[in-house]
């Protein structure tokens, strides 16, 4: 079942009340763990140098860190500033595994005035765990995370 993606934007919305990066960052990651159904793991991975992601905010088990634009799903999104949507990680020949129980994953760029900040990552243990619906719905949740923090 698809989540109420217009109901988790309302709140998400009334959850961001600062407008502080790190605050904002982790409370979305804590939000989204308990409000999206089968994620083993949802996190920021903030550009920190040209060509590089760094470890965020994030909620799971410890993760991969750092992560080159050359290299994962992660890496693509950053490089294409393009959503990247895998129903199955163990069949994307670069997939970095942080988690050998991560099945699916979504990754979307988050862009400020046409610059790289980051990107957030959500992993799944199930197969096809992402829709286009959930795309869709993420990718809003992230809208809202961008609307409401300062991420210059």
């Amino acid at each position: 079942m698809t989540p109420d993606y217009a109901l988790l934007a309302r709140q998400l919305e009334a959850l961001l009340d600062t407008r502080d990066w790190l605050t904002n960052s982790a409370q979305t990651c804590a939000f989204l763990m308990q409000e999206i159904p089968d994620l083993n793991w949802a996190g920021f991975y903030l550009q920190r140098s040209p060509g590089m992601l760094g470890l965020g905010p994030f909620q799971g088990k410890p993760a991969c860190h750092p992560i080159p634009f050359d290299q994962g799903v992660c890496g693509a999104a950053a490089r294409t500033r393009q959503t990247q949507r895998v129903d199955d990680v163990h069949a994307v020949t670069d997939h970095i595994a942080c988690d050998a129980a991560s099945n699916a994953e979504l990754v979307v760029p988050i862009t400020v005035n046409g610059r790289l900040w980051g990107v957030l990552d959500l992993d799944s243990p199930v197969k096809g765990r992402f829709s286009a619906a959930d795309q869709a719905g993420i990718e809003r949740l992230v809208a809202v995370f961008a609307g409401r923090t300062d991420l210059t």
